[in-house]
This record gives structure tokens, C-alpha cells and sequence, in this order.
């Protein structure tokens, strides 16, 4: 699949041609509803919000990785409490290359270092306190962990984060004025010294500080100060570009919409802005079952393209803990959160915390291995590849079966709601998987669809589903069949597909750990 491997435009058109590109760069990532507007109207303008280019850059990375790694790791804690000598700070193997080689190894396409967690250390040589590797043995105070895994990622050639805590316990300004121009000053050392930054991650975080006092961020400040010294990132979970989940299970909803309220979206603070610059986070809470429904959406005052990050730790705790070596998780239960979180439309963002030693635990690089090697037996070969297609009318149809993402099978008409496509597959096979994938440069528009294969004479519900989105994975009881069909019984306009694939799990006894 092609990737779009930056937020630029000139890039995105290398990468996947003019026509994909300029559509994406052409239409907007939110939507004003005015009083009074129809229900029709409103599904329409839904229907019509797509991803800005950052966001599908994202998108597309399916798989991304934490790495946690600080005082805590030698503390053996989750959470520090900013009291922390820095001298115990000391992994005298690190060796990012190795963290960065088993990521791109597993198939993560995308790392996020924990640059600054809840105590206040950080890990690069910084001017704004003295709480830093700066006052460690490890490398006499020269060394510098950012800058180390920003190489590494640039050897080998994916994605780079970082994630800087707002909630700092070790910082004696937290809770005035003077720490929001600390924290400016922190987020410039770090999109300033190390290249391309690619995601800059934040969490709501907000407790006391050493002076007892809790702080009022400046999020929109430091929003628009991402966007100006590294323009092409995006910007999650306190983010604008990218939200929450709402759990750190790795799972995500089964009706997963892109598409979702913003009722705090301001007209007139919109209209200077293109979709390239606006930074704000939509307001409400993102955590129900059911965040982007036309009765979600129906009495919404805005509506943004805001999808969702499934993160979750490879571990039961964050940072690395001995104690643990034996409790990572088995390579069957990472298959079934893929399921579960790229299948449902969202990223998969899988904390890899590495040890006192500096270095990826063997056990974690094990279940890592393994991981890609069901994933890899799984969907190697699309059993419906050769398939002769049929459809209800429409355009494009063998767009689906190309192995092209930004290529798309629609109808005719935006009244044209609904599609049937049939599948003639090349001989009889055995299958539980199904994959499908709409093309959401054009919008996230298929709200319920209904899979089924023949035989007997008659046609068998196999399984059915709510949202597509960028990738939706379904499985269900393995069946044999030479002829399948889709049906999409409901969409927002017009539907597109842009592949349809059937798998045979590479787990069909395994249990689940």
C-alpha cells in the first residue's frame, strides 16, 4: 500500500499522484452547521469532511509504539513523584537502534519516546531545568536519549514522536504563568534540535506541583506553536488532529466514526484559518459508545474529522517492571487487539518499555516476533485477489481488488445509498476474515453493511458491521465458498470502497491470553 510519508503537499502528490492529493488538500476537516439546517444537509456536509493531509498520513500508519523509559524504570514505579535523584538514571546497554530495529521489525511504522513523564526528567540535555540526563552517570550527563532515538528512526527510516507531559512534579513554577512559558520553551528545544518531528503527543495530566498549586494549560498556545515550528505533525490526544479512545485496553468501538461533534468549532475563528492551521480540540466527552451517529450529529453546531488512537502496553504497567518479564503479552492476544483497534478504525499505539538495561526485554521482542508472523500468515494472500466482480451498477468496480488504496469503487448518484457487490471468487476457498476499507480522502460514509456467502442454493449471513472507516476487520466462523457477496445497506450519500479482502486466520484454535 502507498504511503503519504509527510504533510506536505508536494511530497503527498509524489507519493500517490496529483489527482489523490489535491483532492484531499481541496476539501476541509471540519464543517460549520448553520440553525436550522436539515437532517439531509447535515449527513451531507458529514458525508463531505475528510481527513487533512497530516491526519491520513497518520492514518495510514496503522501500527505506532511508546517507548517509556526514565526514573521510573529504575525506581520500579508507574508514577514518579519528582523527588528523584537523576544519578539513578543509568542504563548503561541503551541502545535506541535496537528499540527502533524491533519496532520496524514488528511492522510499526511510527515511535513515540516519553521525552518527559509525570515527574518532571528529562531525557535530553535541557536548558529549562536541571531535572534532566544532564545531571546522570549515564554517559557522564553528555548523553541524550531524543536525540538518539530521533537517529535511530531516521536510520531506519519510520515515523518519530515525542510525548511531553503538561503535568510536571519536579518543576517549582507548575502552577503559574511562568510554566506555560517553560513548557514553550521545552516543546522548542524538542521540534527544533532533531529534525523532522512527525506526532506530539499529550495527555490531560493535572495535579499538584511542588508548590502545591495545579496548572491551567495554554493548550491553544501550544498548539499554535507546534504548528509553526513543525507543521506537518499531528498533534494528539489533548490534541486537535487526533483523540483518545477512551480506554488503554488496546480495543476500540465497534462503530467507530471519524466524523464527530464540534460544538466548540467557531465560525469566525475558522474563517482565517485553512484547513492546514486550525488547532483546536473539540469539546465534550469522547468516551460513550456513540460519538458520530446521525443522532449524535443531527443537533451538532460543527462537525471536524477527529479519529481515534487505540493505546495500550505491551505489559501491564508502562515503564518496565522485573517483575513482569513473564506477564507480556502472548503474540495471540496482540493479534486480537489488532482486530480490535486497526480493524476498527483506528490506530494502534503499543507501548514497548524498555528495560533497566536500556534495552527491548528479550520477552517483549519474542511476543513482538511472533506477533508479525500471524499477522504476516494471515493476510499474505487475499483469497479474493482473482475474483470476477459484480455490482449493482456504479463505477469502478475492480478498484476494490487493485491493491490500491486511492482507488475506489462508488455509485453513481449521491442518492444511490446503497450497493451490492459480488464476488465470483477463483475456485472454492476456506475463509473467516473479511477486511474491507473505504477510501476516506473522499469521507467516512458507510453507516451498516451485511456480508454473506452462497450455498446450498441460498445465501448465509456470515457476518455484518456498522462503520468501515480507513480499515474495518471482521472475523467469524470459518466458511468454504466460491461466491460472496456485500451488502451496503446504508451510507451517508454516495458509498466508496476501496478493497475488499478475505483472509483465513492464522489462529484457528489459539487461545486468547
Amino acid at each position: 500500500m502507498k504511503k503519504i510519508t509527510a504533510g506536505l503537499l508536494s511530497l503527498c502528490l509524489a507519493a500517490t499522484g496529483p489527482t489523490f492529493a489535491q483532492q484531499v488538500s481541496d476539501q476541509k476537516n471540519y464543517v460549520i452547521i448553520q440553525p436550522g439546517e436539515s437532517e439531509a444537509n447535515i449527513v451531507r456536509k458529514a458525508a463531505n469532511v475528510v481527513p487533512s493531509l497530516r491526519q491520513l498520513r497518520w492514518q495510514q500508519l496503522e501500527l505506532t509504539a511508546f517507548f517509556h523509559i526514565g526514573v521510573n524504570t529504575f525506581t520500579n514505579r508507574e508514577w514518579g513523584t519528582g523527588k528523584e535523584d537523576p544519578k539513578i538514571f543509568n542504563p548503561t546497554q541503551l541502545d535506541a537502534r535496537q528499540w527502533v530495529r524491533v519496532a520496524k521489525e514488528a511492522g510499526i511504522k511510527q515511535v513515540i519516546l516519553t521525552a518527559k513523564h509525570h515527574d518532571g526528567f528529562c531525557l535530553w540535555s535541557t536548558a529549562t531545568t536541571e531535572h534532566s540526563v544532564k545531571n546522570s552517570p549515564w554517559k557522564n550527563g553528555q548523553g541524550d536519549v531524543m536525540r538518539e532515538v530521533a537517529e535511530a528512526c531516521k536510520e531506519y527510516g519510520i515515523g518519530f514522536g515525542v510525548y511531553l507531559s503538561p503535568w510536571d512534579m519536579n518543576s517549582p513554577v507548575y502552577g503559574t504563568d511562568a510554566y506555560n512559558d517553560l513548557f514553550i520553551d521545552q516543546l522548542t528545544e524538542l521540534l527544533t534540535q532533531y529534525g523532522q518531528i512527525d506526532e506530539v503527543w499529550f495527555d490531560g495530566a493535572n495535579g499538584e506541583g511542588p508548590n502545591g498549586k495545579k496548572q491551567v494549560y495554554d493548550f491553544d498556545r501550544w498548539y499554535q506553536h507546534i504548528r509553526k515550528l513543525q507543521p506537518t505533525a499531528t498533534i494528539a490526544i489533548m490534541g486537535p488532529d487526533v483523540r483518545w479512545v477512551g480506554t488503554e485496553t488496546g480495543y476500540g468501538r465497534e462503530t467507530e466514526w471519524s466524523v464527530v461533534p464540534a460544538n466548540n468549532l467557531d465560525q469566525s475563528a475558522t474563517a482565517a484559518n485553512s484547513q492546514q492551521g486550525l488547532a483546536f480540540k473539540p469539546q465534550g466527552d469522547m468516551r460513550g459508545d456513540d460519538l458520530g451517529s446521525r443522532d449524535k450529529i443531527r443537533n451538532a453546531t460543527g462537525l471536524v474529522w477527529y479519529p481515534a488512537e487505540t493505546d495500550v502496553s505491551i505489559r501491564p504497567g508502562w515503564f518496565y517492571h522485573p517483575e513482569e518479564d513473564d506477564k507480556v503479552k502472548t503474540p495471540e492476544k496482540l493479534l486480537d487487539i489488532y482486530y480490535s483497534s486497526v480493524g476498527r478504525n483506528g490506530v494502534l499505539l503499543l507501548n514497548i518499555p524498555p528495560d533497566k538495561r536500556g534495552l527491548i526485554h528479550e520477552s517483549d521482542v519474542k511476543a513482538l516476533q511472533e506477533w508479525k508472523k500471524l499477522r504476516d500468515n494471515t493476510f499474505t494472500t487475499n483469497l479474493a485477489a482473482k475474483a470476477k466482480v459484480k455490482v449493482s451498477g456504479g463505477k469502478n468496480k475492480q478498484a476494490i481488488l487493485d491493491g490500491k488504496y486511492d482507488t475506489h469503487y462508488t455509485t453513481k448518484s449521491e442518492k444511490d445509498t446503497t450497493a451490492v457487490v459480488e464476488l465470483q471468487l477463483k475456485g472454492e476457498h476456506t475463509f473467516d476474515v473479511l477486511l474491507l476499507q473505504e477510501n476516506i480522502s473522499v469521507g467516512q460514509r458507510i453507516e451498516k453493511f451485511t456480508f454473506e456467502y452462497w450455498k446450498n442454493g441460498q445465501w448465509h449471513k456470515a457476518t455484518e458491521g456498522t462503520t468501515v472507516g480507513y480499515k474495518r476487520l471482521l472475523r467469524f466462523d470459518p466458511v468454504t465458498a466460491s461466491k460472496v457477496r456485500l451488502l451496503i445497506e446504508s451510507s451517508r450519500l454516495n458509498p466508496t470502497l476501496s478493497e475488499i479482502g478475505l483472509y483465513k486466520n492464522a489462529l484457528t484454535s489459539a487461545t486468547i491470553q
